[in-house]
């Protein structure tokens, strides 16, 4: 299954989004997972290679490529159907080389904040992903949510954003997720990210479920 996760808000949280992700299918539900780190800041990949210096074992298979790299990464990764392909895009959605890797997506998974900028981001986003793949359901994440703060427009935000796709239960933002890696996970965070990462799996991710 293929599954980007992106946002062209820089900010978002998508880098962390996706190693919370890996995390869970690799853990906790011992699926077999590879991440693809089209992040032009290449922060996953950075972080698998430090973890491979300090001796940890991988618990899922991280791989930096450029963009025209994909399409004969996801041949060769499409022989395992029951692999987690996760694609960390790049922030900025004006490059041709992201059609066919939109295009592939069986799950589009976007991070949100409740700020204005981060939700016309978000839409803009949206339009682009269902103009190229009108096919592939859309998850909203909102991510790093204050609890001390009040979002006013977090009910109509939920209800545009409800035209595109499904809207998860909130990851609240935390110090510690300035921690999280591709092998440890902070004890603190999982019971902060597991809700949206439950909702996503029963939702989109199950066998036998039809997106």
């Amino acid at each position: 299954m293929v599954i980007l996760i992106g946002n062209q808000k820089g900010g978002a949280g998508k880098s962390t989004l996706c190693l919370l992700l890996a995390y869970y299918l690799s853990i906790l539900k011992k699926k077999k997972v590879t991440v693809l780190d089209m992040d032009y800041q290449a922060s996953i990949s950075g972080k698998f290679e430090k973890a491979k210096i300090l001796e940890n074992d991988p618990i899922y298979e991280v791989i930096p490529s450029d963009l025209k790299y994909f399409p004969a990464l996801l041949e060769l990764l499409n022989q395992n159907r029951d692999e987690f392909v996760l694609i960390d895009l790049p922030g900025k959605m004006d490059d041709d080389l992201l059609i066919p890797i939109i295009s592939s997506a069986e799950l589009i998974i976007c991070p949100f904040n409740y700020d204005e900028f981060s939700v016309d981001s978000t839409v803009i986003f949206s339009l682009v992903c269902r103009e190229i793949n009108s096919f592939a359901p859309v998850v909203y994440v909102p991510n790093r949510i204050k609890t001390t703060v009040k979002y006013e427009t977090r009910e109509e935000v939920d209800r545009v954003l409800s035209r595109f796709g499904k809207v998860s239960p909130c990851i609240s933002d935390r110090i510690d997720f300035q921690r999280v890696g591709t092998v440890h996970i902070p004890a603190p965070l999982i019971p902060v990210f597991m809700p949206a990462m439950e909702f996503v799996y029963e939702s989109f991710m199950k066998k036998g479920k039809s997106p």
